[in-house]
């Protein structure tokens, strides 16, 4: 089966900001393919305001969860796998979903966002293979 994470990070995210709240991502900072401003880091850990004030397309695909945010006025793309996200909850209260940072397989290089780069034409482009899910039952 697919990860619920992706799902449930979506549907906390919408809760809180129906519920007029500043949604709060927790990233670990630390993973590959973590595209964040490592100034503010703290423990390998970094949270985030993804409020929709606060941020320029918000996507939170199945892998990966990007957005556009300023910095101190620096304007920057950050991005993060999804096995990354900590936790999503309100600043207010604190009510949300917080993680268990998971041994999951790789996620395999391909990317579902659409502000990643792509080939000629707005083609995305894949240079690896998934790894399969597949397992041999003897």
């Amino acid at each position: 089966m697919l990860s619920n994470k992706p799902y449930l990070i979506r549907a906390f995210y919408e809760w809180i900001v129906d519920c007029k709240c500043t949604p709060l991502l927790v990233v670990d900072a630390t993973l590959p393919r973590c595209n964040v401003p490592k100034e503010y880091v703290e423990n390998g850990e970094i949270i985030l305001n993804i409020a929709p004030e606060a941020i320029r397309d918000l996507k939170i695909g199945n892998s990966l969860v990007e957005f556009k945010a300023s910095f101190s006025g620096v304007a920057h793309i950050i991005s993060a796998p999804v096995r990354a996200v900590l936790a999503v909850y309100a600043e207010e209260n604190g009510q949300g979903m917080f993680f268990d940072l998971e041994n999951e397989a790789e996620d395999g290089d391909w990317d579902d966002s659409p502000m990643a780069d792509q080939g000629e034409a707005g083609v995305r482009t894949q240079d690896s293979k998934r790894p399969s899910h597949l397992k041999l039952v003897e």
